[in-house]
């Protein structure tokens, strides 16, 4: 599995993203899988408002809604497959 968590913080995020990141994982695997042994592959990038993200394709709707958001997101995507499809 891959898994794709995007930080969507209004400010400076104060937390480090690596200490963000496991507590996610964990829930996840209460849901989404059953160990996460399964994840082998993980992207976690943070967008602070003057660093946004720049899309090269058409977003999913989550991701358009998280993007157009005026609070704090964080955006998660679980695949199968290891590219994050």
């Amino acid at each position: 599995m891959a898994v794709t968590i995007y930080f969507f913080p209004q400010a400076e995020m104060q937390a480090d993203i690596d200490n963000c990141t496991k507590p996610i994982l964990d829930a996840l695997g209460a849901l989404i899988y059953m160990d996460d042994k399964q994840v082998e592959r993980i992207v976690v990038q943070k967008f602070e408002p003057e660093r946004p993200l720049e899309i090269r394709e058409e977003p999913t709707e989550s991701l358009a809604t998280a993007l157009a958001a005026e609070v704090p997101i964080v955006y998660i995507k679980v695949a199968t497959d290891l590219n994050g499809r």
